[in-house]
C-alpha cells in the first residue's frame, strides 16, 4: 500500500479514490452501539486485487465487490479487501461493507479524534484522521467525495450531518435522518452530530447574508445562541467581499450542551460549545475563524497535511479582517501584537512543512496570518483582494498547495512574491514585519 501522506502514514492510500459514500447507520445512544452498512463507489489508481481502506475500532461482518463476497483482513486501522481477481487501473467498483461495534475516538499525537460520546449525544471531530472511527473510508483530504448519510436514532434526538437534510421518517419511537452532500467533501469533514437539538433559521441583526444560516441547539440555549450568532450574517458579507462568493448554498452551526475546548469545522457547518457564545472577543474571533474555514479548508482543501497553513493561516487572518470590519482593531495592530508574541517563542518551526507533531501548533495559525499580512502590505489591498478572490474561484471545491498559491500570486501581481513570503514560509527565524 502506498500511503497518501507522510504526516499520517497509517491513514489513506493513493492507490484508490472513493467517489461516493452511501452510509446507512443504526445508532443506539445509551449502549453506544453502531451498526453500519457502507456502499462505496471506488476508482482504482493502480492495478490490484487488494483494496486498502481505513476503519478503526469497528468490526466488519460482510464485504462485497460488485456483488461478489470477498475475504477481508483488519489490522490496526487498516481494512484490506482481498478480491478474487485482479482489477485494472481506472476500474470503477461498487464496494459494500457491513460493520458494527462501539465507536470511540482514536488516540494519536493530536489527542482524541473521531466519534466521541457527549453527556447526551454524539460529537464527531474528524481532523485529521478520525473519519475511520465511524465508517470505512480513504481517510485523507486528497480524496474528496459526495456523501449520503442516513442515521437511525431514538426520536427525541436530532441528527445533523453534511449537506442538506433530504428526508426524515419516524417509526416505533425512532427516527431516520437522511442527509446528502453533493459538494465534494474530505473525509475528515464528514460528520454526525447527535443531540436533543432544535434546528432553526438564524435571523440577522441587519442585512441578511447571501445564504440561509441555521442553528441547532437545545431549547434552553436557543435565545442565547441566536443572540450571539446573529453577527454571522455580517461576517459572511465581510468575508464574501474579501474572499469572493460563499462556496456552499447554506451554513449551519451546532451548539452542544457540553463545553468544548475548541470549536470544530465541518462542511457546511461548524460545531461550537456554550462557551463560544459569550460576549467576548475570544469567542467572537473563533466563530469567525470557523466560518472562514468554509472557504479555506472545505472548498479549498489540502492535498497534503504539510500545507496546513493554507487552512489555519487564512482562517486566522479572517479573524483580523473581521476585527477591522467590527471596529475591534486593525489587522496591522493585531499583526504587531501577534508578531511580538511569536518573537518570544521558540523559532524552530518551518511554516510550509512543520512536521506532523506541530501541524496544529498555534504558531502555524499566527505565522500563517502574518505571512498573508506581510503580502497584503507589500502588494496593497486591491491586489490582495483580487488574489484572494482568484484563489477561491480557481480552486473552488478542489485541492490546493503552497506552490499553487505562490504561482497564482505571481500571476495576479505580475511579480515574484518569493522575496516577501519565502522567509515566512521556509525559514525558522521570524522575519520582520514590513512597515
Amino acid at each position: 500500500m502506498t500511503p497518501a501522506d507522510s504526516y499520517t502514514p497509517d491513514s489513506g492510500t493513493s492507490e484508490l479514490s472513493v467517489e461516493h459514500y452511501d452510509l446507512t447507520l443504526d445508532y443506539r445512544i445509551v449502549p453506544n452501539r453502531l451498526a453500519g452498512h457502507a456502499q462505496l463507489r471506488v476508482r482504482l489508481r493502480a492495478q490490484t486485487s487488494e483494496l486498502a481502506l481505513d476503519l478503526a475500532g469497528l468490526r466488519v461482518t460482510k464485504a462485497t465487490i460488485d456483488g461478489a463476497r470477498v475475504r477481508w483482513r483488519q489490522h490496526g486501522r487498516k481494512l484490506t479487501l482481498h478480491a478474487r481477481r485482479e482489477y485494472p487501473r481506472d476500474a470503477l467498483l461498487n464496494v459494500e461493507i457491513a460493520y458494527s461495534g462501539n465507536p470511540e475516538p482514536a488516540m494519536g499525537m493530536w489527542g482524541d479524534v473521531g466519534w466521541e460520546e457527549l453527556e447526551d449525544g454524539v460529537l464527531v471531530a474528524g481532523q485529521p484522521n478520525g473519519a475511520a472511527t465511524w465508517f470505512p473510508c480513504n481517510d485523507h483530504p486528497s480524496n474528496k467525495a459526495s456523501y449520503r448519510i442516513s442515521v437511525l436514532v431514538e426520536s427525541p434526538y436530532t441528527v445533523i450531518s453534511n449537506g442538506r437534510l433530504v428526508t426524515t421518517s419516524r417509526k416505533a419511537g425512532r427516527t431516520r435522518w437522511v442527509w446528502e452532500s453533493k459538494a465534494p467533501l474530505a473525509p475528515y469533514l464528514a460528520t454526525v452530530q447527535i443531540g436533543q437539538y432544535e434546528r432553526t433559521e438564524l435571523a440577522p441583526l441587519g442585512r441578511p447574508g447571501p445564504v440561509p444560516l441555521t442553528v441547532a441547539c437545545s431549547r434552553s440555549m436557543r435565545q442565547k445562541a441566536h443572540r450571539a450568532l446573529a453577527k454571522q450574517h455580517n461576517m459572511m458579507q465581510v468575508f464574501s467581499d474579501w474572499f469572493g462568493p460563499y462556496p456552499f448554498d447554506h451554513y449551519g452551526v451546532v451548539v452542544t450542551d457540553d463545553v468544548l475546548e475548541i470549536p470544530l469545522e465541518s462542511q457546511p457547518l461548524s460545531i461550537l460549545g456554550p462557551n463560544h457564545l459569550e460576549a467576548t472577543w475570544e469567542a467572537e474571533r473563533l466563530v469567525a475563524h470557523e466560518l472562514a474555514h468554509q472557504w479555506f479548508g472545505n472548498s479549498l482543501t489540502l492535498g497534503q497535511w504539510s500545507d496546513i497553513w493554507l487552512n489555519e493561516g487564512f482562517a486566522c487572518y479572517a479573524e483580523w479582517l473581521w476585527a477591522e470590519a467590527a471596529e475591534r482593531g486593525t489587522a496591522d495592530e493585531l499583526a504587531r501584537v501577534h508578531w511580538n508574541l511569536l518573537d518570544s517563542q521558540p523559532q524552530n518551526l518551518v511554516l510550509a512543512d512543520p512536521g506532523p507533531a506541530d501541524m496544529f501548533d498555534d504558531r502555524i495559525y499566527k505565522r500563517g496570518a502574518l505571512t498573508l499580512h506581510a503580502l497584503r502590505r507589500r502588494i496593497g489591498d486591491e491586489s490582495f483582494r483580487r488574489l484572494l478572490q482568484a484563489w477561491t474561484q480557481q480552486y473552488q471545491h478542489g485541492h490546493v498547495s503552497t506552490e499553487d498559491f505562490l504561482r497564482l500570486a505571481a500571476e495576479i501581481t505580475g511579480e515574484s512574491i518569493s522575496p516577501i513570503v519565502d522567509p515566512w514560509l521556509y525559514e525558522e527565524k521570524l522575519p520582520r514585519l514590513p512597515h
